[in-house]
């Protein structure tokens, strides 16, 4: 269940994680493979079976990279590891990436995993809720600090909202009819009709608030080895592509390092990622795998601004870049 990825870094951690990443230096390959560890923002699972296929089927190895896949967890800060050395490449999200651009984290966007955020809201089908501005009065279960719920807060005039922390489970939906959580449209509806609840769901991204899921690396990683960069992209991006055309390999690689994952649920994951357009955007503006728009970095960030949780302002271009742009 791949969340948002976490709470942002303290401001009293930037300054270390600068002086920190300025003493990085990537060790020499020894066996004429260039090491590369990529720090996920969730255990094993479909929404990150793109670099799986890129491993599984010597992608990696093809570009003359050994790449280490490291699983994250709640706990976990992808943008920590990566500035620090710890990592090459970690997933996060735009609005994340840039807030902790803002906040001097030396971090760098260098392509989308996703073009449509699968984030959403999760109801029970008999809800009054049947749109954001009906969350009015009611108790919403997210991650604290979720940048998108202050966007819900904010857009839709939200002044009796209840917020109550997570759970990333969806045994308390199934107890109580009334309950209302956050949730992935690829991971918690399937647990939830599994068990023999109905239910609907919001789209975060319907609100106008779209950022890209995407991966990075640090600005002293893309600045001393912008080939190994671009090498690291083209494998993942065809890795992308071949796992949505077959599955079965990745799939059966995550149940093996995931025993929670099971076929079914599995199958319910990338199938709403295809049908919902989720990694390729088809139909919109962005309509190829690990494509930017400067469009929607901007809309991002300026949302961001809005909601005062940009720590000083930068120029977004910063964050991101579309130099290899597939």
């Amino acid at each position: 269940m791949q969340r948002e990825a976490r709470s942002r870094i303290p401001a009293a951690l930037c300054l270390l994680l600068l002086v920190a990443g300025s003493g990085c230096k990537s060790k020499p390959p020894a066996t004429g493979l260039f090491p590369i560890t990529l720090q996920t923002d969730w255990y094993p699972q479909p929404e990150m079976g793109g670099f799986y296929q890129a491993q599984l089927q010597g992608l990696y190895k093809a570009q003359g990279l050994d790449v280490t896949i490291a699983p994250g967890g709640p706990a976990i800060v992808a943008e920590q590891q990566v500035a620090t050395g710890a990592a090459q490449f970690g997933m996060s999200s735009s609005d994340l990436v840039l807030v902790d651009v803002s906040r001097g984290v030396p971090i760098v966007a260098v392509a989308a995993t996703m073009q449509q955020d699968p984030q959403a809201v999760m109801v029970h089908e008999n809800s009054p809720v049947h749109t954001f501005a009906d969350l009015e009065g009611h108790t919403i279960a997210a991650r604290p600090g979720s940048t998108w719920f202050q966007y819900l807060l904010k857009r839709y005039n939200l002044k009796n909202v209840r917020e109550i922390p997570a759970t990333y489970s969806v045994a308390n939906f199934l107890q109580d009819p009334d309950y209302i959580q956050q949730c992935f449209v690829t991971s918690e509806p399937y647990f939830a009709r599994k068990a023999g609840a109905q239910v609907r769901t919001l789209m975060i991204s319907a609100t106008g608030y779209q950022p890209y899921r995407a991966f990075f690396t640090s600005r002293e990683f893309l600045a001393e080895h912008p080939d190994v960069v671009e090498k690291f992209v083209k494998a993942s991006i065809e890795g992308w592509r071949n796992y949505l055309q077959d599955p079965a390999l990745v799939d059966h690689e995550i149940s093996r390092l995931n025993p929670a994952m099971n076929p079914e649920q599995m199958q319910y994951s990338i199938d709403t990622l295809k049908s919902g357009h989720f990694i390729d955007g088809d139909g919109t503006p962005d309509s190829h795998l690990g494509h930017f728009t400067a469009e929607r970095w901007n809309t991002i960030y300026q949302q961001l601004l809005d909601l005062k949780v940009v720590a000083r302002p930068i120029d977004p271009a910063t964050a991101y870049t579309t130099r290899f742009d597939p």
